[in-house]
């Protein structure tokens, strides 16, 4: 097929821009476990430099995505590996390990996937919705760089209404929501006399603030501290939450060795609590909600130490999900509705230009034999010559339209036809 600047191709799904096809590349925690996830995280500042270099090398519209559950990349480019290649760069992962735990989407599979993660269809805990905040996080830092396209903008700006609309109109979030509740309910479960128990959470990211309020709104424990590497974060989380006490990094081990259970979602590349940081024959519940993990794992070989990470609390909501998976269908529904939105507004994008042209040519050809009648006939009633041939040319550009829209129209095969024929000229 003759690829033009800027392809569309409406029926099939096929999005191409400047040559370049629309790609999802990356893994999550359908083939990879908790440290191959961890090997594979984009840091904040390597996302950074991960944009600036595709937008240096002519990747086209693209944004990342890295959460303790997932890492992707999704952009127009030449070939996946362009997109792959960046991934492991910036990663510590190797092209080698990729392979055998990737995924690689395109076209209508990208669109589609990216629906299903930003309305929980493909979260761990199906319908947590944690993963909204990480994504509008993503588009942000992208769109500060200047790396999102037209076309990604407005699938993203659809992606985030279907999203709300299922969380809004759909029990699909009913229960367990995330991994921070998970965390919370697993205390509940396993832990005798929980709300007497002290914890220590160390770190105040996402994950970390919603496991406090959980703690204390749902678990009503009374006695939790609180431990962040930025003092300021963690001051102004405890003015709003009073109950929970804060105390300075420097105090890790001290605070470590008052608490019944730790929980740990933190940040780092690198473990932050060691064996080091926990005194011989302590008993303690370490809850790990960080990816990469923060906890060592020698610290879960250690006598009376119980280890718990993010893949493990995932399986203690599995009543839970048999309830959502019945709200699937009502979900696949409004994804479908916003699809096809997206899909209508692609063809007006491309269709427009194509029909103008359509318009303006057989309009000149209508003035031209109207003003060639009006000298040759002295009666010839030219008002009503335009009214009819207006019809026409209406007529005519509406059925144009409804071919380009046919699955089985090869859309940019008929703009050339149809450019060919009446020598226009179409400004894209």
């Amino acid at each position: 097929m003759t690829t033009a600047n800027n392809e569309i191709e409406i029926g099939h799904m096929s999005l191409e821009v400047s040559g370049k096809k629309l790609y999802n590349v990356g893994l999550s925690y359908k083939k990879a476990d908790v440290k191959t996830r961890g090997d594979f995280s984009i840091s904040k500042e390597k996302q950074l430099q991960l944009l600036k270099e595709a937008k240096k090398f002519g990747v086209g519209g693209v944004f990342v995505l890295s959460t303790c559950n997932r890492t992707e990349i999704m952009g127009f480019a030449n070939h996946p590996f362009e997109l792959i290649a960046l991934l492991c760069k910036y990663s510590k992962g190797s092209v080698e390990e990729f392979v055998s735990v990737s995924n690689v989407y395109k076209d209508k599979d990208a669109v589609r996937h990216l629906f299903k993660i930003a309305t929980g269809l493909d979260s761990q805990i199906l319908g947590d919705y944690e993963i909204v905040g990480q994504l509008k996080d993503s588009f942000r830092m992208a769109q500060e760089q200047k790396t999102l396209n037209a076309y990604l903008e407005r699938l993203i700006n659809l992606v985030l209404q279907a999203s709300k609309k299922v969380k809004n109109t759909t029990e699909l979030s009913s229960g367990t929501t995330s991994v921070s509740y998970a965390a919370v309910q697993y205390i509940i479960d396993t832990v005798p006399s929980f709300s007497d128990k002290k914890v220590l959470v160390y770190g105040l990211g996402d994950i970390g603030k919603n496991t406090c309020k959980n703690l204390i709104e749902y678990a009503q424990i009374k006695n939790i501290t609180l431990i962040n590497r930025t003092i300021q974060k963690a001051q102004e989380f405890v003015q709003e939450h009073p109950l929970v006490k804060m105390n300075s990094i420097e105090n890790l081990a001290e605070e470590i060795a008052k608490a019944d259970i730790l929980i740990v979602s933190t940040g780092s590349d690198v473990p932050t609590v060691t064996k080091e940081y926990i005194e011989k024959n302590k008993e303690l519940l370490v809850l790990d909600l960080s990816l990469p993990e923060n906890v060592a794992s020698e610290v879960g070989v250690l006598e009376n130490i119980s280890l718990v990470n993010i893949d493990e609390l995932s399986k203690i909501t599995n009543k839970t999900i048999a309830e959502r998976k019945k709200e699937i269908p009502k979900a696949e529904e409004i994804i479908a509705e916003h699809k096809a939105e997206f899909m209508e507004w692609i063809g007006h994008r491309k269709f427009t230009p194509a029909v103008s042209a359509l318009k303006a040519s057989l309009e000149s050809i209508q003035k031209d034999e109207i003003e060639f009648q009006k000298k040759k006939n002295k009666v010839f009633d030219a008002d009503q010559a335009e009214a009819i041939t207006s019809r026409m040319i209406q007529k005519i550009t509406t059925q144009f339209v409804k071919h380009l829209k046919s699955e089985d129209t090869s859309v940019n095969q008929s703009i050339d036809v149809v450019k060919k024929m009446f020598e226009m000229e179409i400004k894209e």
